[in-house]
């Protein structure tokens, strides 16, 4: 039976309860700090690192023990973007799901209902900035925003902006990487600041690119959608031997055109960026196991040597292969 219960009452049972079993997940930054999920919701951690006035990272790694509805008031809210690696949630004005995004600007949130469904565990990032700090950083000297970008700062009496959309490629690699920051104290803060904000400038090339009315931001036909999954198919049935860009998209049946344009909207990355961001990620699985030394995981991967591979993988994951596998070892 789904488990019924006000945002308010539900914040208050999880700091008051949690705050004797917190814990700071950095011992040399008191501002990051660790809360367990309270029953009878379910178990894992809910973590909130303050990064600067007006900006918060927070990461929830927990799994539910029934579908959770939530009644939540109209209230003032800020920019937020929600990824999610995995869980379900919806309400009445967006879904969200695997490798799914909401960004909303600030403005007046409506009162709503929203559920989180309990099928699957939650992995998600989130990220708060109040409109200030985003008018300092993308304003002119007096602070005001591009005419593209005024949408995103909204009255308090207005309904603030929101869009959903698949996280591209880029976004997912940047969410990996904050995941598992190897570093503490005022390198991390840095280092995840940084992160932030490189996700904030996709999401505001994005809005300008909306704004402007550039075509590959249109929605595709449904068959031309069909026709690039067919082929990101294709390619990960062929990871040993792949297919040249002509040769693909003659298979689905669309021009070489087409197929690159179609599978940066859907994925955002090109056909072998797709490729090659899919070998490196089978690559941090690969040494999470520890089962392969990293020699042989560059060569499975069909990197000639180390060094290559190793270049790559740090500009995907911002660190070395073998920094990681250390860095897992130890959390483990």
């Amino acid at each position: 039976m789904p488990i019924s219960v006000s945002d308010q009452a539900f914040e208050e049972l999880l700091f008051q309860k949690t705050v004797n079993n917190c814990q700071y997940s950095d011992p040399d930054d008191r501002l990051d700090i660790t809360y367990y999920y309270p029953k009878p919701f379910g178990q894992g951690h809910w973590r909130e690192i303050h990064l600067r006035q007006g900006l918060l990272l927070a990461i929830g790694d927990l799994c539910l023990s029934d579908r959770i509805i939530f009644d939540s008031p109209e209230l003032e809210s800020s920019l937020n973007y929600h990824f999610h690696f995995s869980g379900e949630h919806e309400d009445e004005y967006t879904s969200i799901g695997n490798r799914k995004y909401i960004f909303h600007g600030s403005g007046l949130t409506p009162k709503m209902k929203s559920q989180c469904y309990c099928e699957q565990p939650f992995l998600e990032i989130t990220f708060i900035v109040e409109p200030e700090l985003l008018r300092s950083f993308a304003g002119d000297s007096e602070g005001q925003l591009p005419q593209q970008l005024e949408h995103l700062i909204r009255p308090t009496h207005e309904l603030m902006y929101h869009r959903c959309g698949t996280a591209t490629l880029p976004m997912q690699r940047i969410a990996q990487q904050i995941l598992h920051c190897p570093y503490r104290g005022i390198a991390k803060r840095m280092y995840l600041e940084g992160k932030v904000w490189e996700l904030m400038g996709i999401l505001i090339a994005q809005e300008m690119e909306i704004h402007e009315g550039k075509n590959y931001l249109q929605p595709l036909k449904p068959d031309v959608v069909d026709r690039i999954h067919h082929a990101r198919e294709i390619i990960l049935q062929r990871l040993d031997n792949p297919l040249s860009l002509n040769e693909l998209a003659r298979q689905v049946g669309l021009n070489e055109c087409t197929l690159k344009l179609g599978f940066r909207c859907c994925f955002g990355t090109t056909v072998f960026g797709y490729l090659r961001n899919y070998k490196l990620e089978q690559a941090r699985q690969l040494l999470e196991t520890g089962d392969m030394k990293i020699t042989e995981i560059a060569h499975a991967m069909g990197y000639t040597s180390r060094s290559p591979f190793a270049a790559a993988f740090r500009k995907q994951f911002g660190m070395n292969p073998k920094e990681y596998q250390k860095l897992r070892k130890n959390s483990v």
